[in-house]
């Protein structure tokens, strides 16, 4: 028997007094239970009712005047009613139940054979269910929230890993909607074809990957570094599908590796003035034989081979001067200007070189200034450097240079995209070494001193590059402080 503290609140909605008279009176006669029970007879009015909430059950007559139960049915639902909706109707019609169930009612009744029996039956049965979905349901709001709300991509896919749903968190992440992922695969997603095919190979075998990085593209080909999760399970149908989690761990990464080449670049420094303090000690004792020498020494040959020595004696300490250079944070004179006018000035020194190869360049910049705290000449500097590379790696007359501005939360980025060669994998965490160059001709010391402009600057900068398709140098800045 149904059992409860408070009374079960019923509406009927009934557009005969008397048939509500006989289900109200069969309704009391159910035993150990309170009943607090309400007629209704306009449609308009049950609708509202039924809208607020407030009954347990709802009895619903298939005859209201113009309208029908069924009409009344799809208007509640569709307004979110989620307590139990039972139909009555005069007469048994098996088409008007059929249509009543695909609605939605949880149950059909028909007047002239209820009795007592037959509704405490049908009001256990029904508010035992209605109980039960609403559980369900309830759960199902909390877990989607959890799913939504979460900071961590989270997605169910097919078998070949194409997208079934997905959250924000998803979207943010690959700068895709919801409905453009649905079109799309994460093995395309991969930077490096070889890693998908691996991820394939292991989750047809294991049927889960669980906490392995990897390198995903958004939809502007930047790269970003994730720890993916992923398993293959089945719904109750039996059919299966694949759920997965990707953190993004690319900020993470940007700052080991900025670390590790800071702790690098001071050892280099440690090393390097230590080797300038040795060599330069010799180098002057050299120097003032030179100077003695040459009073002394009459012969013309003799004075040509010291001033070669001389000469390269100064190219040495020249060159120790350089490394010193490189080795201390270089000194600035910050104001406030706009990275538009920094990058502009940049492109128009290195106009000349992008003529001669008819490279062609795309600017993408914000409508509005993008403020930055800058040592505008020594930002030029740092910036031509990773120009004057881009246009030394992309092919003439079909290369292609974009730079652009980002507004993201308190920064600004710079992404200064090639159509070049790339940069083998190898290289990428040397090229801001002193003196690391694949060229045959450089010295490598213009990325080394772009570090140490932008590290001056407290920017961090940023490498992505694939052979044969291109390279991007990403570097941000904080936003400068608005002025009161």
């Amino acid at each position: 028997m149904l059992s409860s503290i408070l009374p079960t609140r019923i509406l009927i909605v009934e557009d005969d007094e008397d048939d509500f008279l006989i289900i109200e009176a069969c309704i009391r006669d159910i035993p150990e239970k309170k009943f607090l029970i309400e007629w209704c007879y306009e449609y308009d009015e049950a609708l509202k009712r039924i809208g607020e909430g407030h009954y347990d059950i709802y009895f619903i007559d298939y005859l209201l005047g113009e309208r029908t139960g069924l009409d009344l049915l799809r208007d509640a639902i569709s307004r979110g009613c989620e307590d139990p909706l039972v139909l009555l109707t005069g007469i048994g019609n098996r088409e008007v139940d059929i249509q009543a169930m695909t609605i939605g009612a949880v149950d059909y009744l028909v007047k002239s054979e209820i009795n007592t029996e037959k509704l405490e039956r049908c009001m256990r049965y029904a508010l035992e269910r209605s109980a039960y979905i609403k559980a369900l349901r309830a759960n199902e709001r909390k877990f989607r929230n959890i799913f939504e709300r979460s900071k961590d991509a989270v997605f169910l896919a097919g078998d070949r890993l194409v997208f079934k749903d997905a959250n924000s968190a998803t979207s943010d992440l690959f700068k895709y909607n919801k409905e453009d992922l649905q079109q799309l695969s994460l093995y395309e997603l991969f930077a490096r074809r070889e890693a998908a095919e691996a991820l394939q190979t292991r989750l047809q075998q294991k049927g889960e990957v669980e906490d392995v990085e990897v390198e995903l593209l958004t939809r502007n080909k930047e790269k970003k570094n994730c720890i993916l999760s992923i398993s293959r399970q089945s719904d109750p149908s039996g059919e299966t599908y694949i759920q997965g989690i990707i953190h993004d761990i690319t900020n993470l990464k940007r700052i080991e590796r900025a670390t590790f080449q800071i702790e690098k670049l001071r050892s280099t420094a440690t090393l390097l003035r230590t080797l300038a303090h040795e060599v330069r000690n010799p180098l002057t004792n050299i120097n003032l034989s030179v100077e003695q020498l040459k009073p002394e020494l009459n012969s013309e040959d003799a004075n040509i081979y010291l001033d070669i020595i001389a000469r390269n004696c100064g190219r040495i300490d020249g060159l120790i001067s350089e490394l010193l250079d490189l080795s201390r944070p270089a000194e600035i004179s910050l104001q406030k200007a706009p990275l538009q006018t920094i990058l502009d000035a940049t492109l128009l020194a290195a106009s000349d070189r992008i003529s001669l190869k008819n490279i062609k360049v795309e600017l993408a910049y914000p409508e509005q200034p993008a403020f930055i705290m800058a040592d505008m000449e020594k930002l030029k500097i740092a910036f031509l450097n990773i120009v004057i590379n881009a246009i030394e790696a992309v092919p003439k007359e079909a290369g292609k240079i974009v730079v652009s501005i980002r507004n993201e939360q308190a920064n600004y980025r710079v992404l200064i995209n090639d159509n070049g060669s790339g940069i083998p994998e190898e290289n990428l965490s040397r090229i801001f070494e002193p003196y690391f160059t694949s060229k045959t001709n450089g010295f490598g010391l213009g990325l080394a001193a772009t570090w140490n402009i932008l590290q001056s600057h407290r920017a961090s900068i940023d490498v992505n590059s694939q052979l044969g398709e291109g390279t991007s140098f990403i570097v941000s800045f904080e936003q400068a402080a608005a002025q009161g």
